[in-house]
């Protein structure tokens, strides 16, 4: 009897094991986007016309950490809502941002972006 009850609650906190944990859970945070990114705004701004060696830097590391579908699609995420709420952001210079960085990212840095479906 007190064996039937274990297996059953372990059947059970097994069940809620699997339905609760994600399919698949980005590494990356919103706070590491923007904080990676900060050194950035006076260039995405058009205040320096130069984009300083802490702003590559930062996007190369983000760059090197979103190995995942989910990493690059919350990294998108963070940079569409980021980019939304930066009063004076020049979308061109946003958009253009890792290329002038040498880096290469699988969507556009843009409000607009469809961040479902990065890759």
């Amino acid at each position: 009897m007190a064996g039937s009850l274990v297996l059953k609650l372990s059947g059970m906190v097994l069940l809620c094991m699997v339905v609760a944990a994600p399919v698949a859970e980005a590494a990356i945070t919103c706070g590491q986007v923007a904080s990676s990114l900060g050194p950035c705004l006076g260039y995405l701004k058009g205040t320096v016309t130069q984009v300083p060696p802490g702003c590559c830097n930062g996007i190369k590391g983000l760059s090197k950490a979103a190995v995942t579908t989910a990493d690059r699609q919350a990294a998108c995420e963070c940079l569409k809502k980021t980019a939304g709420s930066i009063s004076g952001l020049n979308p061109s210079l946003a958009a253009g941002l890792p290329g002038k960085c040498g880096v290469s990212v699988p969507y556009k840095i843009s409000t607009s972006t469809n961040c479902k479906t990065v890759k």
